[in-house]
């Protein structure tokens, strides 16, 4: 079960990326980001006096990013919902549509049928990190590192993170490369921060 992965990932780093623009639900939602990872408030007439907006979850915000449906229906797949709507926190790396796009044709298909599974619930945990990651932690783990941050995921294998060409570029375990295109979203259970491909563990 993802718990056991959960419980069993030690991984303390984070990740980010430079300059960088969120898909409009994530915008509309995250406009008064703070890197100190402070909630986000909005005023409005509640007996004179400025009420908290609580942040959505990872599952919810994602389920009203319309770039983000194809990792939405997987994680429906994989029966992973309440586990990402759970407390956490997580660090989720969220590939777009476009990112499944790149896979080899049918494998989006094929991962989604319920023979798959338990292949599309390894893909879908290499994705995620234990504990709320930010922009600070992975350019300072990259820069301790000499280079390079290894990210051990609740799957229980690493990605490793590297700065290229000013950006964030995160490698899988096939050495397939995906950059950060939108960094530091952060939601009432953990963070997300948005891929432009599918890391393959």
């Amino acid at each position: 079960m993802i718990t056991k992965f959960v419980l069993r990932s030690t991984a303390a780093l984070a990740i980010a990326s430079l300059a960088l623009t969120a898909p409009s639900a994530f915008a509309n939602n995250h406009t008064k980001k703070s890197h100190a990872g402070m909630k986000h408030t909005a005023k409005k007439p509640v007996a004179g006096k400025a009420a908290v907006v609580p942040l959505k979850n990872i599952v919810e915000t994602a389920s009203a990013t319309p770039d983000l449906s194809t990792l939405v229906a997987a994680v429906k797949a994989a029966g992973l919902v309440d586990t990402l709507a759970s407390p956490g926190p997580f660090t989720v790396f969220a590939p777009t549509n476009a990112a499944f796009e790149k896979l080899p044709a049918g494998t989006v298909d094929t991962l989604l049928k319920p023979e798959s599974k338990g292949a599309l619930t390894s893909v879908l945990t290499y994705h995620v990190v234990a504990g709320k990651l930010t922009a600070a932690n992975i350019i300072a783990a990259i820069k301790k590192g000499g280079g390079a941050a290894a990210l051990t995921t609740v799957a229980g294998e690493k990605i490793t993170a590297r700065l290229e060409g000013g950006k964030v570029v995160i490698t899988d375990a096939k050495g397939g490369k995906s950059t950060v295109t939108a960094a530091n979203l952060m939601q009432s259970n953990g963070i997300v921060h948005v891929i432009d491909s599918v890391l393959l563990p």
